[in-house]
């Protein structure tokens, strides 16, 4: 199965996000091991170097770990994963922000926005988790 990468990112650096976005949901915990890098190349549909630097590009991160031998397994420092955790929080907060704000709404009209959506959402839905 292949992916819908966005052509104005390097590819690698969104299967970085993407694998971050699985660690922060979840989806792979500490001591998981990822698929090989021909495997995950299967799979995302890109070229095994692809692969091969988001697995690098993870690790100089420190939120995966290579093992001779072994395999690329994501990081058993829980205090790295939180910290990755608030990270991706913090920069999406940012970028909502800042595209708000280069629209013209002021703090006041985003909070009644946010209040709003919240009320809606609280109708059934999941709130814990955007």
């Amino acid at each position: 199965m292949t992916e819908e990468f966005n052509p104005s990112t390097p590819i690698y650096l969104q299967l970085v996000e993407r694998i971050n976005r699985q660690i922060i949901r979840n989806e792979l915990k500490a001591g998981d091991k990822l698929p090989s890098v021909r495997d995950m190349a299967i799979q995302a549909g890109v070229n095994p170097n692809t692969i091969q630097r988001t697995y690098s590009e993870l690790e100089r991160m420190a939120i995966v770990e290579t093992k001779r031998g072994q395999g690329t397994f994501v990081t058993e420092d829980m205090k790295k994963l939180a910290n990755l955790r608030e990270e991706l929080k913090q920069e999406h907060i940012e970028s909502f922000l800042r595209d708000m704000k280069e629209m013209g709404f002021t703090l006041e009209e985003m909070m009644e926005g946010i209040q709003m959506v919240l009320e809606v959402g609280k109708g059934g839905e999941n709130n814990d988790q955007a």
